[in-house]
């Protein structure tokens, strides 16, 4: 499993914005309505088990790549590479080239030859060419544990987001909260089957990408679209000057932070192109040249989100205080939400609040669209 920061576990709202809570809770009650509609629809038509388990096969290579796009970019991902980057500069920036890179060894390695086998995953292909019993046995285990790492982070981050908008403190709560949501997955999964999970994860990957261009453009306008200057502002405002600009900050300072380095690229670059509700999404496209598109795809619009990343960061450095965030959480998860607060006008602001509830439905989307898709 790729080795993605995880998601707040003490998001808070800052001061002020439970003020607007009741906007803020209509706009992202909005999204979860839209999001059922479009599961409800995608389900009825759901009619065999191709329908279910791969879609019928009959999603194109750009709508697959914009659900595989939906897919990879997790809320942990997009919240955690946001965070580092804003505590560490360059260093957290490669994060995300470990992403990018990932996706060359999916389409060298992974995609064409696991679409021309026929099969439905990764454990059917190798049972095919080995002895069956070994080999399912490793793969059902290694796909279960990989899954349920998975899920486990995804629904804590569901139940912390959601408890950040109802106001709710109590562990008690926050527990009903998670239980709820898991409910909640499992009806849009058993209701929408692969074609309603696809659909859901198109929706994300847009919204994501909508949301995240729009925080991009309001941090370039407030610099005047001068990246140097934004770059400086970080710099400066990070306590650490240049050397937030430079590599080794986080990694390269002696023996052990060089080999956690190689390790985040190994579990980065290995372990995302192996994820199983990736390569499952191979199984929704006709041919295997469309699973090739789909691939390609996604790699573009990965690479436009995480490039889109460096802003974000390096933009709540800029406008926001190191500590700050770091009081929010150790880990820096909340710096982007933090950063649409801010970039909206501050706590207590109506615009704050609206760039806030976006920035918290997308980020359900990205934990609705993985658990749906792990699921």
């Amino acid at each position: 499993m790729s080795a993605v920061p995880q998601l707040a576990p003490h998001l808070t709202l800052a001061a002020g914005a439970s003020e607007h809570r009741p906007l803020i809770i209509t706009l992202f009650g909005l999204f979860v309505v839209a999001t059922l509609v479009i599961t409800v629809w995608a389900g009825r038509q759901t009619k065999d088990a191709a329908d279910f388990y791969a879609g019928g096969r009959q999603f194109t290579g750009f709508q697959n790549g914009l659900a595989i796009s939906g897919d990879y970019m997790s809320a942990a991902s997009f919240l955690g590479i946001a965070g580092a980057i804003a505590l560490f500069g360059y260093d957290g920036f490669l994060y995300s080239i470990g992403f990018l890179v990932a996706w060359l060894v999916a389409l060298l390695l992974v995609a064409e030859p696991l679409r021309n086998s026929g099969r439905y995953t990764m454990g059917d292909v190798l049972a095919y060419r080995m002895r069956q019993r070994p080999v399912r046995t490793a793969a059902g285990t290694s796909t279960i544990v990989v899954s349920i790492f998975y899920l486990l982070a995804q629904m804590a981050g569901a139940g912390v987001l959601v408890s950040l908008l109802l106001g709710i403190t109590s562990d008690g709560g926050k527990v009903a909260v998670v239980a709820l949501v898991g409910l909640l997955m499992i009806v849009y999964v058993t209701v929408g089957g692969m074609k309603g999970t696809t659909w859901v994860q198109m929706v994300k990957a847009v919204l994501l990408i909508a949301g995240a261009l729009l925080i991009t453009f309001l941090v370039l306008l407030k610099f005047d679209f001068n990246i140097s200057a934004l770059l400086g502002q970080a710099a400066e405002n990070s306590g650490q000057g240049s050397k937030f600009l430079e590599p080794g900050l986080k990694y390269g300072k002696d023996g052990l932070t060089k080999l956690d380095f190689i390790s985040l690229g190994l579990a980065l670059v290995l372990g995302t192109a192996g994820l199983p509700h990736i390569l499952i999404r191979f199984y929704t496209v006709p041919t295997a040249k469309a699973a090739r598109k789909s691939v390609n795809w996604a790699i573009g619009i990965i690479g436009a989100f995480y490039l889109m990343t460096i802003a974000l960061g390096f933009g709540a450095a800029a406008l926001l205080k190191r500590a700050d965030i770091l009081a929010s959480n150790k880990a820096g998860n909340t710096a982007a939400p933090l950063l649409a607060q801010e970039i909206g006008g501050g706590a207590g602001s109506t615009g704050g609040a609206v760039l806030l509830a976006v920035i918290s439905a997308v980020a359900f989307a990205t934990i609705l669209a993985v658990v749906a898709g792990l699921t």
